[in-house]
């Protein structure tokens, strides 16, 4: 059994593989207006201990569009832990449904899911790592950039974040050069820099930190950024805007990034904080091809996890 609760539960290859997977049945549905029923009669459970625009609706049309039923649990419907245990939840899900997502606070849930699972678990969103979004980021890169290996990244924000964490793992593996500008006391967990630094010493990635945005971000390809604020961080909202006030995204700041560049946000965006208007809302973003391509990434992520349990020789035939 296979699941997808970090970033890293792909390899490289694995990650590539999907990422032409999702391009392949994008491309399909663009020019035929749907996609094969692959997933005809499966069922995918949805669980939400907080809920998500994007993650919610693009699964659900994601499942749709490949044949398969998907079931929204939201908070009131499980009260995973408190109503039930984890285990009990997770054993009786799998009786029912063919695969698993949870968009959840703690990462040590996702985990729990899957020590009882019999189905694949992925992960939608946990406070450690958010690897469905960094998939839809990587396929927009790769759309737009031609190539991931020797891309110049910079995110700038608050850099314990689960979209940077992620970002940072996909780097160390795919050899990218991934550059971030937090403030002091808001960098990437130690963990996660020692993991992607050991990935990019094999792969000829770069991780990189910085105290200045203007340092991280010049002569870049793409400049990512993120909420201040997350879920979960709102009683620190005055503190953080205070804290982050000299990160905001620019036009100064995106022309030391090359001509070429892009924006990217995994939104919701609050413009005025993290971002300009005139830089979320210009001619350099593309937060709703970003956003878009979340439907065709995870169709992929699904299909490779529904196929992992299938002979070798199946999972030839989905990749070609």
């Amino acid at each position: 059994m296979k699941h997808f609760l970090r970033i890293s539960d792909f390899s490289a290859k694995e990650i590539i593989g999907v990422l032409n997977l999702s391009l392949k049945i994008k491309k399909e549905l663009k020019v035929t207006g749907k996609n094969k029923h692959l997933f005809q009669d499966k069922s995918l459970a949805m669980i939400f201990e907080k809920p998500s625009l994007r993650t919610r609706v693009s699964f659900e049309v994601g499942m749709t569009q490949l044949g398969g039923h998907a079931l929204y649990l939201g908070p009131n419907d499980i009260q995973m832990g408190k109503r039930e245990s984890i285990a009990d939840i997770s054993g009786t899900l799998c009786r029912y449904v063919d695969i698993i997502m949870a968009r959840v606070f703690k990462h040590q849930v996702l985990e729990e899911l899957i020590r009882h699972a019999t189905v694949p678990v992925i992960n939608a969103l946990s406070d450690l790592e958010h690897p469905c979004q960094i998939m839809a980021d990587l396929l927009t890169m790769l759309e737009y950039k031609k190539k991931l290996k020797g891309l110049k990244v910079a995110f700038v924000g608050d850099g314990e974040n689960n979209v940077t964490h992620s970002l940072a793992i996909a780097a160390g593996l795919l050899g990218i050069d991934f550059r971030v500008a937090s403030a002091k006391g808001y960098s990437m967990k130690r963990v996660i820099v020692d993991e992607a630094k050991s990935l990019a010493r094999k792969s000829g990635g770069i991780i990189s930190e910085y105290s200045k945005a203007e340092e991280a971000v010049s002569g870049v390809d793409v400049v990512y950024t993120d909420t201040w604020i997350s879920m979960g961080d709102e009683l620190e909202k005055e503190k953080r805007l205070k804290v982050f006030k000299g990160f905001q995204i620019t036009k100064k700041l995106m022309n030391l990034a090359k001509k070429e560049s892009v924006f990217m946000h995994d939104m919701p965006a609050y413009r005025g904080n993290e971002v300009a208007a005139d830089v979320i809302d210009g001619p350099q973003s593309i937060i709703f091809d970003q956003a878009e391509n979340r439907l065709h990434a995870q169709k992929g992520i699904m299909l490779f996890l529904m196929s992992f349990s299938r002979k070798r020789e199946s999972r030839k035939l989905l990749f070609k």
